[in-house]
């Protein structure tokens, strides 16, 4: 089988074993749906990865770096970073799903490689953030983009709202980039151009 052939197989198991890891988790997860979804035989996934361990911690690593490359820190604008990443797991709710899995089941596998971290904090660090180090800044935005996909549906819905209505989603963006620029502006600078339509100015 050509190379290119190999590759392509790999990243379509890839692709399902991020999609059933992030529903199913490690424990729950099934080979063989993996090979089904992607066209491919158990006996071919294990030839790539091993074994089911190996699977799972390459499709975790797929999920992180695909993240990362799609949504790179932004140190001149961190609360658009933060907005982006609140985006981003709008969209692709398998990266924190499987990350999650990944804390309860294989916490070793679970973090991103050092090099990964290193170079977030490193671009991160020339932002004017004082006095919190650049660990602590990305240990808040992470908190806070992620905070709305990790929080119980009924304290979502303790407003009367529908959590998942575009205006709501929409609303709480706005919050995010709102939180995270009270961290990084404490002078009280209003994200005015990612303000919501009707929504109030910081304060």
């Amino acid at each position: 089988m050509p190379p290119r052939d190999a590759q392509a197989t790999k990243a379509r198991i890839l692709q399902a074993a991020v999609a059933e890891f992030a529903e199913h988790g490690h424990a729950g997860g099934r080979v063989e749906r993996i090979a089904r979804e992607a066209g491919t035989n158990i006996r071919m996934i294990y030839a790539y990865f091993g074994n089911k361990d190996g699977l799972f911690d390459a499709a975790l690593t797929s999920a992180i770096q695909s993240m990362a490359a799609r949504v790179p820190p932004r140190p001149d604008d961190l609360p658009a970073w933060a907005g982006e990443l609140f985006d981003y797991h709008q969209r692709e709710p398998a990266a924190l799903r499987i990350n999650m899995w990944a804390q309860l089941e294989r916490p070793r596998a679970a973090s991103e490689p050092l090099e990964s971290y290193l170079a977030k904090t490193t671009a991160v660090a020339g932002a004017d953030s004082a006095p919190l180090t650049a660990v602590d800044l990305l240990v808040f935005i992470y908190a806070v983009s992620q905070a709305w996909y990790l929080t119980p549906v009924g304290l979502l819905r303790a407003d009367g709202g529908d959590p998942q209505a575009p205006e709501r989603i929409a609303a709480h963006r706005y919050a995010v980039i709102t939180a995270v620029t009270r961290i990084v502006r404490p002078d009280g600078t209003d994200p005015a151009s990612q303000r919501p339509e009707g929504a109030p100015p910081v304060s």
